[in-house]
Order: C-alpha cells, then structure tokens, then sequence
C-alpha cells in the first residue's frame, strides 16, 4: 500500500481500534500486565520506593456461619421474577408522591423535576433522544 492510499485509509476510517494494545501503543507509564497498579515509584539510582497508601488493602467479611454457597449451578432454575417495565418503574417510584401532593393539593405540573422528571436531556453524558435513541 502506498503512502497516500495509507494516509487516506487512516483519515477516512480513523484509527485502527482493533489492533492488540501493546506498550507501544500506550502511554509511557502503560506497562503491559493484568490491570495491576504501580504501589511507588522509582527514586534515584533506580530504586523502587514504595508507598503504603497506593499498596491495594483487600477487606474480607467473616463469613463463619454463613449459609449461602459461592457458586450457583448452570442448571438452577430460572427466577420467578418478572421484567421491569417502565409503567412498573413510575408506579413504584414517583406515582406515591405525586398522589400524596395531589391529595393534599400542593401538586404543580409546572414543577415535575422533584419527582425524577427531567425537562430535557442538555448536558447528561448518555443523552436518550434523538442522538443516542435506538433505531
């Protein structure tokens, strides 16, 4: 491949998000491993200090006696419980307090946004309509 079809393949279908991430592909400090990260730096004389607030502390609850096992069989049966539905959301959550201020008449609709409702979606990170809406 030439270097113009190869300069106009990278601009016309970006950069190639498929290929293996190696430390070459990766910023200075990306070290190719399992996630783990660094607990110190390198001081002088290449020597590895090391700092007790980044070493990871693991917490691990007393389970004596508890009745639970960790593992769940692949034949388990399914669960009885049924799909959530947006109507089944709204009566669960905002519905009992829309209800109480409507009963005792202090219920605005001008003023939706106390119970969950948002007016629009300016500024969220995952806007639903009509950019992100499955089509």
């Amino acid at each position: 491949m030439g270097l113009l079809s190869g300069a106009a393949r990278a601009l016309v279908r970006g950069a190639d998000r498929m290929s293996k991430w190696t430390s070459k592909r990766g910023p200075r400090t990306f070290y190719k491993s399992r996630g783990a990260k660094g607990v110190g730096f390198h001081g002088r004389g290449g020597r590895f200090v090391l700092v007790k607030e980044m070493v990871p502390e693991l917490v691990v609850p007393e389970l004596a006696g508890f009745k639970l096992k960790p593992y769940v069989n692949y034949r388990a049966p399914e669960g009885t419980d049924v799909p959530l539905t947006a109507k089944q959301l709204f009566l669960e959550t905002a519905a009992p307090a829309i209800e109480k201020d409507f009963k005792a008449g202090t219920f605005d609709p001008e003023h939706l946004e106390q119970y969950g409702f948002e007016p629009t979606q300016e500024g969220k990170l995952f806007q639903l309509y009509p950019k992100n809406f499955p089509r």
